[in-house]
């Protein structure tokens, strides 16, 4: 049995067929002529240029340039106290004097004794010129003098001990002992600090061990102070490794005139091992990895190239890239998800080729 077909469905058939072939002659198609897919827009930039840094962080322990606990060297009673508690004394300043009224009469009968030894070892010498006595009697004269003379010189050293002075110039601390108080030989009575310079030491790993040597620059920083920042520079490696933690302790010294470090505190540490300049530096977002190699893409001839790159060192959000690029190189830094090697591109605000539109941004 034959269909009729309805004549008003055949004409709109008929209708929309020649709508679709008018609309494909006037050449309204998507993508460039030839069949080519449209660029795609990313966004690239040549390399930066700049220096880089390799640094090392550590937490290390800030301690005095020089300390030390004043003791006296002879027991005696505190006649006096020189200073005021947390003051800045020169190198030699007088801190304490104790009663020194015993060891003065020590050196006055020291002094008597040599004298009068002095006196009979000439009277000696002038009777062995008469040959009036035995030169063996001179030289026991002569020897009696010797050791006279020794004992003025060591009393007069315990009468110099009386005073305790300072080694050096720093500050004192908050003393033990009160005037009147009697001490015995090596009683701590203070404390004095030299603060201007302190020392720092720090451990880093010993894999690290060869790129360790004096004249080094740090920075480090404290809790107390927030943010400041604070230079300073290594002067010794330790010669052993500690075996328990297999780490090298270096020490550095920190300049600190305003006096806001103290020793005892905690910093944290960054040390300068390495440095170069004019690196290549991209954005971290612009590498590819593809298993443990990393890549970049780089435009060439409007298409995008996946290239093997070494990494070297960072910046916050820059890698240096040691080798497989160029100065002059595009980088691409986004899209790289909706492009493969020998995609066209096209640069984000770059005007694309004549009759070519370029794809949607990727971002």
């Amino acid at each position: 049995m034959l269909r009729t077909v309805h004549p008003v469905r055949l004409s709109l058939s008929l209708f929309a067929l020649a709508a679709v072939l008018a609309y494909s002659n006037s050449g309204h198609t998507q993508g460039p002529p030839g069949g080519e897919m449209p660029p795609t827009t990313v966004e690239a930039a040549r390399p930066r240029q700049e220096s880089v840094s390799e640094m090392l962080s550590a937490v290390g322990t800030l301690r005095a340039d020089e300390a030390v606990t004043v003791r006296p060297e002879l027991a005696g009673r505190i006649e006096a106290v020189l200073f005021d508690e947390g003051q800045k004394v020169a190198q030699g300043a007088p801190l304490f004097r104790l009663d020194a009224s015993l060891v003065q009469a020590e050196v006055a009968e020291a002094q008597a004794n040599a004298s009068n030894s002095e006196r009979e070892l000439k009277r000696a010498q002038d009777m062995a010129a008469r040959k009036l006595i035995a030169p063996a009697d001179v030289d026991t004269k002569r020897a009696q003098a010797k050791v006279d003379e020794a004992k003025l010189a060591s009393s007069r050293t315990r009468l110099g001990k009386t005073e305790l002075r300072a080694p050096f110039a720093g500050t004192v601390g908050l003393r033990r002992v009160s005037p009147g108080e009697y001490v015995n030989v090596g009683d701590a009575l203070v404390e004095l600090v030299a603060l201007d310079t302190l020392k720092l030491d720090f451990s880093l790993p010993e894999v690290y061990l060869g790129r360790f040597r004096p004249g080094q620059k740090i920075s480090l920083s404290v809790d107390a102070t927030g943010a400041r920042q604070y230079e300073g520079e290594v002067y010794a490696v330790a010669p052993q490794v500690d075996l328990s933690t297999r780490s090298v302790t270096l020490r550095a010294r920190v300049a600190n005139a305003d006096g806001s470090l103290h020793p005892g505190q905690f910093a944290k540490v960054s040390l300068q091992v390495g440095s170069r300049d004019n690196a290549l530096l991209v954005p971290e977002q612009a590498l590819w990895p593809q298993g443990d190699k990393q890549n970049v893409y780089i435009i060439k001839d409007g298409k995008a190239q996946l290239v093997e790159v070494k990494t070297g060192l960072r910046k916050p959000g820059l890698v240096e890239i040691v080798s497989g690029i160029t100065a002059e190189d595009q980088v691409i830094s986004a899209g790289q998800m909706k492009i493969g090697p020998g995609a066209p591109v096209q640069v984000q605000g770059a005007q694309p080729p004549a009759g070519q539109q370029p794809a949607a941004p990727a971002h």
